[in-house]
């Protein structure tokens, strides 16, 4: 064997092997997925009983996988290195075309910012009146006070929120994993009497409006869609020809590690409670963990349940805001462009920060219905972004083509367009 192919074996085994940096970022990966959304996945999921919950169980790992690798394969497409997902989208599909995608893009992430910041606003005010037996300062002043406080941590820059959501995994996981294993001496036959359909066809109905409704509740859950972005062009930057594959795997172990936990937190804390007990945290507009806090006479989960939520909501409202913020910057900076103006960066995220605390703030305070704007909002959008436009695209664009023809594309299509079609009937009804 001569030095060149050694070298060149040599080089393949350095690509492949695992970093210490795909570590990071599959961290990373989970952390900025696994958040507010899974703290209403029980609530969404359970709350038609345990057939549903199966059903999604399966649909899990498929249906968020191929979607986010299709993602990451679509940003990779790029023909230079280090083009965000703004940019592909316009050199695949035109400037008009790219500016309108974008403006989908931002509207795909910025309504998780309005979710999360209702949810931090209701969580942190359950805790002071629940637990801490404290009268909660007025709704406008609490909601300024946490948005602000997030909003702060995000100027220590990029690589140091990648970093922090990668260190809150490990506790963040062990305290939900602990929680679940802690509800198991509660779990009851409740939600498996829902485990038959014999009570006639609206039984049989009521199964399939549920599972339709939760799929953007599901999508919302395991999406990490905002930070696919940077990801793609990170490894690319590290990889070279090599990233895609790269990606691939560290989005797999992700995504493993993302249905194994999520899922079993969820089956723990619907066994725990009833189809009913569930209607009523979905009246009360609080997540799952807040409600667990105050229905069990238990001072662990009271004490563990909100400051795992609070916990949660902060990390992912942290990996979103950076998604928003490369969303709301494209579409500025795409809009001076074609008028021959540019926009300094610093400046224009100064701009950008406003503009979210200001938004945030008000819906915050406004407090409407989170599963409702999950529903009719976040999911519908996202799945379009994540789902439809890389299918598109390796029907449309060269560099996309070689993807095509697997049986994965057909399925993903699929999901996309059951959570889409969710948001005429949310709105319809």
């Amino acid at each position: 064997m001569d030095t060149t192919q050694t070298g060149t074996i040599a080089s393949v085994e350095t690509r492949s092997a695992w970093r210490r940096s795909d570590t990071i970022w599959m961290l990373g990966l989970y952390g900025t997925a696994i958040g507010a959304g899974v703290l209403f996945l029980p609530i969404n999921a359970g709350v038609g009983g345990m057939i549903p919950l199966f059903i999604m169980a399966a649909l899990a790992f498929p249906m968020t996988f191929f979607a986010h690798r299709g993602l990451t394969r679509f940003v990779l497409s790029g023909k230079n290195p280090g083009e965000d997902i703004t940019e592909v989208v316009e050199e695949h599909f035109g400037t008009g075309a790219g500016k309108l995608i974008t403006l989908l893009y931002f509207f795909a992430i910025y309504p998780i910012l309005l979710v999360y910041s209702v949810a931090i606003t209701n969580t942190v005010e359950s805790f002071l009146t629940h637990q801490l037996g404290m009268q909660a300062p007025p709704r406008a002043i609490l909601s300024l006070i946490l948005i602000a406080g997030m909003m702060t941590i995000v100027r220590f820059g990029e690589q140091m929120i990648v970093k922090a959501m990668s260190v809150l995994v490990f506790p963040f996981v062990a305290a939900l994993m602990l929680l679940a294993l802690y509800l198991i001496p509660q779990w009851n036959g409740a939600a498996l009497e829902t485990l038959s359909l014999n009570s006639g066809a609206n039984a049989g109905s009521g199964l399939w409006m549920t599972l339709w409704l939760a799929i953007p509740v599901m999508v919302f859950s395991f999406n990490h869609s905002p930070i696919i972005s940077s990801f793609a062009v990170a490894k690319r930057e590290e990889y070279g020809a090599g990233a895609q594959k790269k990606c691939s795997k560290i989005l797999a172990y992700a995504h493993i590690m993302m249905v194994l936990t999520v899922m079993f937190f969820v089956f723990s804390c619907v066994l725990s409670l009833s189809p009913a007990d569930l209607a009523e945290a979905k009246a009360q507009n609080i997540s799952i963990l807040s409600y667990l806090a105050n229905h069990f006479n238990a001072p662990l989960i009271a004490w563990m349940a909100p400051i795992i939520a609070i916990v949660a909501i902060t990390k992912s409202f942290l990996g979103h805001y950076l998604g928003a913020r490369e969303g709301f910057n494209g579409i500025v900076i795409k809009q001076l462009r074609s008028r021959g103006m540019n926009i300094e960066i610093n400046r224009m995220n100064r701009i950008t920060a406003i503009f979210m605390l200001l938004t945030t703030w008000l819906v915050a305070t406004l407090n409407p219905s989170i599963l409702g704007m999950i529903e009719t909002l976040g999911g519908p959008v996202i799945a379009m972004i994540l789902f439809l436009m890389p299918m598109y695209a390796i029907q449309k664009v060269p560099a996309m083509r070689q993807y095509s023809g697997h049986i994965s594309n057909a399925f993903v299509v699929i999901m996309g367009l059951i959570a889409i079609s969710a948001i005429f009937y949310s709105l319809l009804s």
